[in-house]
């Protein structure tokens, strides 16, 4: 890997050499995905079988478009018994974590007759993509289903494109029963997301989508927000170590490949105060990477996105990890708990040299679908919140409006709004 003085300069010139990465960085694509959406909008199913069949090499009927449960249980059947339980015990730590994050509805009542409060309503029909191509992903499918479940969410359809002989993978299948998806559609790409915007004569229209995909899937994503709600537009993945001379070499590279493996624009990155180990998981990540089964990815994302920049000070390097708002922060520090309490930005943080971050990815709890290309600076992870609506409440006795009926009539008046102003004073007209 390639180590770098960090300077204003550098940083400067990495914040921008990642951002190019971001799906808001293809417009080339747009035109294509907008002209799959309106296909999709306007001729539903026969534009959605024609794009499976075009992308996907399958002939799909609105017959066999529906995963069945004898298709479940074949996945089932198929996948080892020891996975299928690690998949139960993940899906029970990603629900007890998600449980915690619940909150109430809540009302204010007053003696003098004002109620205020906030009514919340999980969403009624969720949809959620899972990616097939280059990996399958059965994690993904339990970090987008369980939050919805746990929410309170009737139905949650999920869409994933099938292979040339029609068959889904598997431990997709498997997660998604365990999880508790309703349906399954073998669809995939942008016709899949308008599908679920708009809703075709087999699949139905849902109020949510959510889950990653190829740029194709981002940017449709983008498309067709406001007229249903998304969770984000997905970027590549990133992990940015931050350590000091006391970090494992060995430790720091094994977890940048983790996350240059997903693909070529995955952004790695080290940030240190120690040469000494700067120059040593350099070394380790090269010894790793001739042994990986997916070296030829994980080279073309190091030779593009991975960096480790080596600082003066640790506050620089706190400075440059708060700018660059990675996706996974490891903080691999002689105290990490007390650097920790200076990050602002990050969507996700793993303390100490025993929480890499696949034990986020897989097993933890905390969800996995993170903000991407610096969004952690004004996003979440995905949660519970992202599967429920707020309803203001708002109820006032004759005597509480009474009181303030003339602040109210007098500010809407400032505004020129005399009907508005009119409809509180008709109700003390005989005064």
């Amino acid at each position: 890997m390639r180590i770098v003085n960090l300077t204003k300069e550098t940083k400067t010139n990495l914040l921008q050499d990642l951002l190019k990465r971001s799906p808001n960085s293809y417009p080339q694509y747009e035109s294509t995905v907008a002209e799959i959406l309106e296909q999709v909008r306007t001729r539903q199913d026969q534009a959605v079988f024609e794009y499976t069949a075009k992308f996907d090499g399958f002939e799909l009927t609105p017959e066999n478009i529906k995963v069945t449960p004898e298709e479940i249980r074949e996945a089932y059947s198929s996948m080892d018994d020891k996975l299928i339980e690690v998949i139960r015990k993940s899906s029970e730590n990603i629900k007890q974590f998600h449980e915690k994050q619940l909150r109430n509805s809540w009302f204010d009542a007053k003696p003098d007759g004002t109620l205020l409060g906030v009514k919340i309503t999980p969403i009624n029909r969720v949809g959620v993509y899972v990616p097939g191509g280059k990996a399958a992903y059965p994690s993904s499918v339990l970090m987008n289903v369980i939050p919805a479940k746990v929410a309170g969410v009737e139905e949650i359809v999920m869409v994933t494109p099938p292979g040339k002989d029609g068959k889904i993978n598997p431990g997709t299948l498997v997660a998604a029963d365990i999880a508790g998806v309703n349906t399954i559609y073998k669809v995939g790409g942008a016709q899949a997301i308008a599908a679920l915007a708009y809703g075709t004569e087999s699949i139905p229209k849902v109020d949510k989508i959510t889950g990653p995909g190829n740029i194709f899937v981002a940017l449709a994503k983008k498309a067709v927000y406001g007229h249903v709600s998304i969770d984000s537009i997905a970027g590549p993945s990133e992990i940015l170590v931050l350590a000091d001379e006391s970090a494992n070499p060995r430790y720091v590279a094994a977890d940048l490949l983790s996350q240059a493996e997903h693909d070529e624009l995955a952004s790695a990155i080290l940030i240190t105060t120690s040469k000494e180990l700067a120059e040593q998981t350099s070394l380790e990540v090269a010894r790793f990477t001739e042994t990986l089964s997916r070296k030829e990815i994980i080279q073309k994302s190091l030779d593009n996105y991975g960096y480790i920049l080596l600082a003066d000070t640790m506050e620089d390097a706190i400075d440059a990890v708060n700018e660059i708002a990675s996706e996974h922060l490891e903080i691999l520090t002689k105290n990490p708990f007390d650097t920790m309490t200076k990050i602002k930005n990050a969507g996700a943080i793993f303390l100490g040299e025993y929480a890499s971050e696949p034990l986020g990815d897989y097993f933890a709890g905390p969800n996995h679908i993170l903000p991407t290309n610096g969004t952690a600076k004004f996003f979440s992870p995905l949660n519970v919140d992202d599967f429920l609506k707020k309803s203001s409440i708002i109820s006032y006795s004759r005597e509480a409006l009474q009181k303030v009926h003339k602040d109210i009539e007098l500010f809407a008046e400032s505004e020129g709004l005399t009907a508005h102003a009119n409809s509180i004073k008709v109700r003390f007209d005989q005064e």
